[in-house]
């Protein structure tokens, strides 16, 4: 966490957490989600829209700022601290997106090393990984690197219901419909 976020937390400790503003789809892409965004449905899920996606986010400085403070609390529910204020994240498919290297490294799409635990396959066939990070699903750009992983015996994917997954990784898709308002 960076060191002004610490400081601004010390200095102003009160203030309301956010929630429905920021999301994160399964490509590792960060989306704004203002009032409208909000009002057309879901970020992601039954009633999700384009329109309720929001805008994506491509100010790199912000990005990068947004992932060295990404973290997630006791509940499973993923963040990013902005100064004092807690801003939750919904997510599209698992809080960590995983990019593959050709010699078998995993890193999350914040560039953070992972160590491989346990693959899993949705209904859907999308490919997560268990690592020592968390629970994420890998990039569809790097589903060949899997597809080598899988077909060399170095990971045996487990079949579980796309509903069953975040318990896998004590994640909460969505902080905003479990708290039921938007900040």
């Amino acid at each position: 966490m960076d060191d002004i976020v610490k400081a601004a937390m010390a200095k102003w400790p009160n203030v309301p957490d956010c929630y429905g503003w920021l999301g994160l789809d399964a490509r590792g892409r960060w989306w704004m989600r203002d009032d409208a965004a909000q009002a057309a449905g879901p970020f992601a899920g039954p009633g999700a829209t384009p329109q309720s996606r929001g805008s994506e986010l491509r100010h790199r400085k912000l990005i990068e700022f947004i992932e060295r403070n990404y973290g997630c609390d006791e509940r499973g529910r993923w963040f990013f601290q902005n100064g004092p204020q807690r801003v939750y994240v919904e997510l599209e498919r698992a809080p960590w997106v995983w990019r593959l290297s050709p010699e078998g490294g995993v890193s999350s799409h914040t560039g953070q090393p992972a160590v491989y635990r346990s693959s899993w396959l949705d209904e859907q066939g999308h490919l997560y990984l268990v690592t020592d990070l968390g629970l994420g699903v890998v990039h569809t750009l790097d589903m060949h690197w899997a597809a080598e992983a899988v077909e060399s015996g170095r990971w045996t994917p487990q079949e579980c219901p796309f509903a069953s997954l975040p318990e896998l990784g004590t994640c909460v898709l969505s902080p905003s419909g479990e708290r039921g308002s938007v900040c």
